[in-house]
């Protein structure tokens, strides 16, 4: 689900003819990911990471799109300060806190003044986050529900997008179903662990073919 750093610059942004110039990039300090510099040439960069190359001016942001398994699309100067991350799993920890794992491998604490009764247990497994970069301070939660706008990212149907039309819950032998209509008005449908959103109504991203 990740792409080395040196890759990205190398095969993908065409910033660099091979390893050791894009190697060069980076111990310059050229490069952001998630709104922090990095260095090293093996850094993974997935799904909904947004890169910036301050020297050249352009930002991008990584997206799953039709035939692959993700690519990069340039985005503007007003969406490169936020990702949006997946809520894969919460649980509670120690003093009664929540701990909210994100589909990136990062988990955000959630504080709870009352463990008795956690009212800032708010986020849900299957809703994405707007975070703020590089601060980490979260924006928004979009909810999996219905009109909320999403992305596919993985099966037959990966990159498209469009609006929920419906949602049916999974069981213990059938994962959750989720219907979207696309924007030429087609409804489709996939598994609800494949369904990223993106949005509530419109999409906060750009995306291929939006």
């Amino acid at each position: 689900m990740c792409i080395p750093l040196l890759t990205i610059l190398r095969d993908h942004l065409q910033l660099a003819g091979t390893a050791r110039e894009a190697s060069l990039i980076l111990s310059q300090s050229k490069v952001k990911v998630d709104g922090r510099l990095r260095r090293d040439g093996k850094y993974p960069v997935g799904l909904m990471d947004v890169i910036e190359v301050p020297d050249s001016k352009k930002a991008y942001r990584v997206v799953p799109v039709k035939g692959k398994r993700f690519d990069l699309i340039e985005i503007a100067d007003d969406s490169k300060g936020f990702k949006i991350s997946k809520v894969n799993d919460k649980k509670t920890v120690a003093h009664g806190h929540i701990q909210v794992s994100l589909h990136d491998g990062r988990s955000m604490l959630v504080k709870v003044q009352n463990p008795t009764s956690p009212k800032e247990d708010v986020y849900s497994t299957g809703s994405s986050l707007q975070i703020e970069i590089p601060s980490q301070k979260i924006l928004k939660e979009m909810k999996l529900a219905e009109g909320a706008y999403a992305i596919v990212t993985a099966g037959e149907n990966t990159g498209r997008h469009g609006k929920i039309s419906s949602i049916e819950p999974g069981n213990a032998t059938r994962p959750g179903q989720v219907e979207i209509r696309d924007q030429q008005g087609e409804a489709f449908r996939t598994i609800s662990d494949y369904v990223f959103v993106v949005g509530e109504q419109t999409p906060l991203i750009e995306l291929p073919g939006a």
